[in-house]
């Protein structure tokens, strides 16, 4: 099995353009027990190929900047984590970095425009060399549906496809997002995981082919890790 660091940064706060929240006990304990449900899923869906370590460091200062994303979206990228990137997530220390973030007022209603529950990018230099992702918080009934733990999978998975990808191995167009083109269905119990299963055993099939993260890819090791080929 293939170890897989991450690392979770969880914002309480934030003060971004007249928008000042700060999540209650209840909605952190919410995302932090999701999160805590994602390496479970992870070494399942993918045979037992991948063990996720984690750890979970909670951030005292609120968000103070959020990044543009067009069309009056914004999202907390490297860029406005920075200070923490640098000082807890510096280049080498993890595979995977995370960020939960105050993206709304659950009572008021009131929240930042932004692209998506969850966003992620590949590894860079901007993101210190780590896959990149964040998920804003959410009432409990959106933490659970359909299965705890599965955003933080998929998001995830975005990064997890692409450092495979570079290294040879072929994946389904969109990677995680391509469920639906690939003929699978949304489960109302299991979620995307039927997808996410062959995806991460390299099950899927694309014409006569079947792509994806297969055994052999996993043991290609972690992104800070890889150690032999094909």
């Amino acid at each position: 099995m293939v170890t897989w660091r991450a690392l979770l940064l969880v914002y309480r706060s934030i003060d971004v353009a007249g928008f000042r929240h700060t999540l209650g006990e209840d909605e952190v304990a919410a995302g932090l027990d999701s999160f805590a449900r994602f390496p479970a899923l992870a070494a399942e869906l993918s045979a037992g190929e991948v063990g996720v370590a984690w750890e979970v460091a909670h951030v005292a200062r609120p968000l103070r900047s959020l990044t543009p994303m067009g069309e009056g979206m914004l999202w907390p990228s490297p860029h406005d984590t920075r200070a923490e990137l640098d000082r807890l997530a510096p280049p080498g220390a993890w595979d995977s970095l995370f960020a939960l973030w105050p993206q709304r007022d659950l009572a008021s209603g009131a929240e930042v425009p932004t692209g998506g529950w969850g966003l992620a990018i590949r590894a860079t230099d901007w993101s210190n060399g780590a896959t990149y992702a964040t998920v804003a918080n959410a009432g409990p009934g959106v933490w659970a549906r359909p299965v705890v733990g599965e955003v933080w999978l998929h998001e995830w998975l975005h990064g997890v496809c692409d450092v495979f990808a570079g290294r040879g191995f072929e994946m389904p167009p969109r990677d995680a997002d391509g469920g639906g083109d690939a003929g699978y269905e949304q489960s109302p119990t299991d979620g995307w995981c039927a997808y996410y299963r062959d995806l991460m055993t390299g099950g899927v099939r694309v014409g006569d082919r079947r792509l994806g993260i297969t055994a052999s890819a996993w043991r290609t090791g972690s992104l800070l890790a890889p150690h032999g080929g094909r």
